[in-house]
């Protein structure tokens, strides 16, 4: 199977000036587990998960005031949507992460996890050894 099979396309998308919390809000609105931030000034894009979330405000770090940029990941690793699941869930493992933005051209097309591995994996008898 291959990351397109796998992968959301519902992508939300942020900016650098978003505060933690209102990507918090965006994320539990949507039900996804991560964030493609954009920044117009540099043209990267970057990713915010649930877990930079969850580290800042143990860090005792304030939502309201804390920014998406302090909190972003820019050194992403990017699947396309020809990747197998094998070489997503390969690049997540290397990383230790768990999300994968997928580009294809210059642009994100969605955003693969490993819950929407295991799910694929599930489906298709793969888990099974």
């Amino acid at each position: 199977m291959l990351v397109r099979d796998a992968m959301s396309k519902v992508i939300l998308t942020i900016g650098p000036a978003h505060t933690l919390r209102q990507a918090a809000a965006l994320m539990s609105a949507r039900r996804v587990g991560a964030a493609v931030v954009f920044d117009p000034d540099t043209s990267g894009l970057g990713i915010l998960t649930e877990r930079d979330i969850l580290n800042s405000v143990g860090l005792g770090q304030n939502p309201d005031q804390e920014h998406a940029h302090a909190h972003t990941t820019t050194d992403v690793v990017f699947a396309t949507p020809s990747w197998t699941l094998e070489e997503a869930a390969t690049a997540m493992s290397n990383g230790g992460f768990r999300h994968l933005i997928v580009l294809d051209g210059d642009g994100p097309v969605g955003i693969v996890s490993v819950r929407d591995i295991i799910r694929c994996w599930a489906r298709t008898g793969q888990l099974v050894s």
